[in-house]
């Protein structure tokens, strides 16, 4: 049976996989589910962000494993978030009534009770009365590891190797091979309670009363609008940019401080493609960048807790040989993540291959570098100052930075055609040098300034002569060359050139006209630099936001609020974006991204400025 497939004889039964787009999130700061705009529970990891998934359809309808719950009649569906909050609504809409199925992850409670990892879904009837149904069939290490159920009271409980969950419900369940299903039919003002919880050494079985779920749907609005309330934005684009604020929130990895790229592995970046990745794992560069946007609001808890990530797991080599740096951390700081094939997963909407682990760990990609030492730098600025160890690694990290910056890399984008000489790399480069001679100059540290200043002078004069074409009249993609990449949007915002210099103005002219579709902008083309893999993808969507900021920086702020107006409209119905968006506008990629959210949070920062 399919993932979408609730019974082959209700009318209206939906398809076997919902776009990416047509998801929420929920989450405890572990670990994360999509829920689908159907009901379903469609992505689920227990009991980290990167562990095996426990319910994975939207990567597999048949094999993946689901937790499905739905009216069972005809309906409409609407899906929402209660306001300031990531407590997940989906509204069912039916000729006899309306109810609604209340989606949550208490991030309450003890050690004991994280260690849960509570899944609870109220179903109410708001309004005449619906009849429901549900099934809830996991399928253990992304459905390889065999498991049983049985009934131990008014539990259901899955038990596998390693794994065990328990489903309580306030209305009767009853097991079905290897799943557990219960079929009931609520009236108005009535509400029936499904909690999934991990068991197994100190945690039993427990059963979740109504009461109990009331409370704890209290208590959760009250954490995330608590915490939502330290926000110090109050500009135009609150709504958007809160959402961005809490979706960021909801993939920091609390017992570590860790904050991964994306929550979820292989959705595809084109349908079909071969551009599948597990986003699960800390990217040195997309946390920094994360910092950096948190901070802008006034959240200095989460930038400290991932300074705390990199003190305690991120202890940069000093072989001299190698990149001081790994690209990307599990979220526990381990640094292996071979990746490998999961072959008998077909991939959302047959696009495979599935992956999990991550080979691009082992790339060289010089800009981390410049973006951990810029979210360092203004952390010591904003949030509070760093300490001697600190400085003595970002020393370590500037004096690697001094030596090397000059050979070719694999990028930021992570292109497997070999290494090249790209611009972003050698800019961010730079841009570590010189916030770093900005730190030592304001707290008098020390410093080899005189080396320092010398290299960062090199790197300048290096990217003004080899990184610009006088053929394109644009700065480019890698030395010496005329292909043109977004990437180059980041030298005005890191400080590098005058935002109104006529180079760059020439260049924002060049990538207006090659790379952006209707204020969407694509990376780069696949076609003129080839990127060592096959297939399209969309317009990428931290891109689009770069070029909000750049021509805001430019001057240009009538475009640059259409352009973000634009972008706002191609979020999904709950304001959260996906990597990508393809030519038809749909969401690509892995959902919800870090990267995509944190830039849609700086573009409005300055885009609020600018109007004043």
């Amino acid at each position: 049976m399919g993932a979408r497939v609730i019974d082959q004889d209700v009318p209206g039964a939906g398809p076997r996989y919902l776009p990416i787009a047509e998801h929420g999130l929920i989450g405890d700061l572990r670990t994360v589910a999509l829920v689908g705009t159907d009901g379903t529970i469609d992505w689920y990891c227990c009991p980290a962000f990167d562990a095996p998934s426990v319910f994975a359809s939207i990567l597999d309808a048949d094999r993946g494993g689901c937790f499905e719950l739905a009216a069972t009649v005809p309906a409409k569906t609407k899906q929402f978030y209660f306001p300031d909050t990531n407590v997940l609504i989906t509204r069912f809409f039916t000729e006899d009534g309306v109810g609604e199925v209340q989606d949550f992850m208490p991030v309450n409670g003890g050690k004991v009770e994280a260690e849960r990892h509570r899944l609870i879904r109220r179903v109410v009837c708001v309004r005449g009365s619906i009849p429901f149904r549900t099934r809830v069939a996991p399928r253990f290490d992304y459905g390889t590891r065999p498991h049983t159920v049985r009934m131990s009271g008014e539990a259901a409980v899955f038990a596998s190797d390693g794994l065990s969950l328990a489903l309580t419900a306030t209305v009767p369940l009853a097991a079905e091979g290897l799943d557990a299903r219960a079929d009931f039919k609520l009236s108005e003002g009535e509400t029936a309670v499904f909690a999934l919880d991990q068991v197994g050494g100190d945690l039993e079985p427990r059963r979740c009363a109504k009461l109990e779920a009331e409370e704890q749907f209290g208590t959760t609005v009250a954490y995330w609008r608590r915490w939502l309330s330290a926000s110090k934005y109050r500009g135009r684009w609150r709504e958007m940019v809160h959402r961005s604020a809490l979706t960021l929130k909801l993939l920091t990895y609390a017992p570590t401080g860790a904050i991964v790229a994306a929550p979820t592995t292989s959705l595809p970046e084109q349908l079909g493609g071969e551009r599948n990745w597990d986003y699960r794992y800390v990217w040195v560069r997309d946390a920094a960048f994360c910092v950096y946007a948190l901070l802008r609001l006034g959240f200095t808890d989460e930038a400290e807790a991932f300074m705390k990530f990199l003190t305690q797991h991120v202890s940069p080599s000093t072989d001299g040989h190698s990149a001081p740096l790994q690209i990307m951390y599990g979220i526990d700081g381990r640094t292996d993540l071979t990746e490998r094939e999961l072959d008998h997963f077909e991939g959302h909407h047959g696009s495979a291959p599935v992956r999990v682990g991550n080979a691009a760990a082992d790339q060289l990609q010089l800009d981390i570098h410049g973006a951990l030492i810029d979210s360092i730098y203004l952390y010591d600025k904003w949030a509070k100052p760093i300490s001697s160890d600190q400085w003595d690694d970002v020393c370590a990290l500037v004096e690697w930075v001094c030596e090397h910056w000059n050979q070719p890399d694999e990028g930021i984008w992570e292109t497997r055609g070999g290494r090249k000489n790209f611009l972003y790399s050698r800019l961010m480069c730079w841009v570590a040098i010189e916030r770093a001679i900005r730190m030592a100059n304001r707290r008098g540290l020390p410093a080899d300034l005189p080396r320092w200043r010398e290299s960062r002078d090199a790197i300048y004069r290096r990217i003004m002569t080899h990184g610009w074409s006088e053929a394109r009249q644009a700065f480019v993609q890698h030395e010496d060359d005329d292909v043109l990449d977004a990437a180059v949007l980041m030298m005005p915002l890191t400080k590098f050139i005058a935002p109104t210099d006529p180079k760059w103005l020439s260049t924002l002219d060049a990538l207006t006209n090659e790379l952006v579709s209707d204020s969407l902008v694509y990376r780069y083309d696949p076609t003129a630099s080839p990127d060592g893999l096959r297939g399209d993808e969309g317009t990428f969507s931290i891109c689009s936001f770069w070029y909000v900021e750049a021509m805001v920086h430019a001057g240009r702020i009538d475009e640059a609020r259409l352009a973000f107006e634009k972008m706002l409209t191609y979020a999904n119905h709950l304001g959260l974006y996906a990597e990508e968006i393809s030519h038809t506008g749909e969401q690509q990629g892995n959902f919800p991204q870090a990267f995509t959210h944190l830039a849609l949070i700086s573009a409005a920062f300055n885009l609020d400025k600018a109007l004043g």
